[in-house]
């Protein structure tokens, strides 16, 4: 499968998935952990994928989503964001609110 159509595969599959470096458990960089730690404030119930372990993601996510950097977020398909938008979104409640109809 090429990248772009097993990112395309996890998007679809996921309806929280959130791309960045290192796990949930152990990030391994600072705005994927503020990422996680927003994230863990709506819902325990993402995937997640370690772009730090597919160099191929990592190459072309970024591409794909026209979205630079990482963490990124996805919900329902659609790109959030990252960390920048996930914590102004947790901080005015919308966050909250587009995934508590999800989880």
């Amino acid at each position: 499968m090429k990248t772009i159509e097993k990112i395309k595969k996890q998007i679809k599959e996921n309806k929280i998935i959130i791309y960045m470096k290192g796990t949930p458990s152990e990030p391994s960089c600072g705005y994927s952990a503020q990422a996680v730690e927003a994230l863990n404030h709506c819902t325990k119930k993402f995937f997640y994928v370690n772009v730090l372990k597919d160099s191929k993601i990592r190459r072309k996510l970024p591409i794909y989503a026209n979205w630079p950097t990482f963490p990124q977020l996805w919900v329902n398909g659609k790109l959030i964001g990252g960390c920048s938008i996930i914590l102004d979104m947790l901080n005015n409640g919308k966050l909250f609110k587009l995934i508590k109809n999800i989880s």
